[in-house]
């Protein structure tokens, strides 16, 4: 096992001691912020969140164990799963909300935002669609390895891979992608 990063402290400090906390989210802000931005629309959520994954940190810090990954995989870890509870609460809010809400007819302007989203949005569609037929598993170790910048063993980590398991699903998916990618594409008539 290599020798841990210098820079990275005792995390299980971090939960009782402001300092170590202090330095840990100097550390981890930025990119666990980049990391919760790309999950979420709103900007004011993103930062809500990203506070919420730092405050998930300081209460499981206790927990953390060394041998099963690096801090930066144990942390991508929190941050997957608290951008996963806002996620069920907002089905859960939408589900509400559609058995309350009315529906109303689109109006021209309505239709207009509706054909330039979706002129703007082409190549994030085929992308997505491709993303979309990777299991949720692969789909998130894909996620965290090309666009969060982790490693592949910080991935596997934050997802409870082995690093080899990891490599392998990661070398299938970017197959899949590119074939997916390779298909003609489908236009709306």
């Amino acid at each position: 096992m290599p020798d841990p990063d210098p820079a990275e402290g005792d995390i299980s400090r971090i939960g009782v001691d402001p300092v170590a906390f202090e330095a840990f989210y100097r550390r981890h802000v930025t990119a666990v912020g980049r990391f919760v931005a790309r999950r979420v629309d709103d900007p004011h959520l993103a930062a809500d969140l990203t506070a919420d994954v730092f405050l998930a940190v300081i209460e499981s810090a206790a927990g953390y164990r060394p041998d099963r990954g690096s801090e930066v995989g144990w942390l991508f870890g929190v941050a997957r799963n608290v951008v996963a509870d806002e996620r069920r609460r907002a089905a859960r809010r939408l589900r509400v909300a559609g058995r309350i809400a009315g529906r109303r007819d689109l109006d021209a302007d309505d239709l207009a935002r509706i054909e330039e989203r979706i002129d703007a949005e082409s190549a994030a569609r085929r992308t997505h669609r491709a993303l979309s037929e990777l299991p949720e598993e692969t789909r998130a170790l894909v996620e965290l390895v090309a666009v969060d910048g982790l490693t592949v063993a910080e991935a596997a980590t934050a997802l409870g891979l082995s690093p080899v398991a990891a490599r392998v699903r990661l070398h299938r998916a970017r197959r899949l992608v590119r074939a997916v990618l390779a298909r003609p594409a489908t236009t709306l008539a």
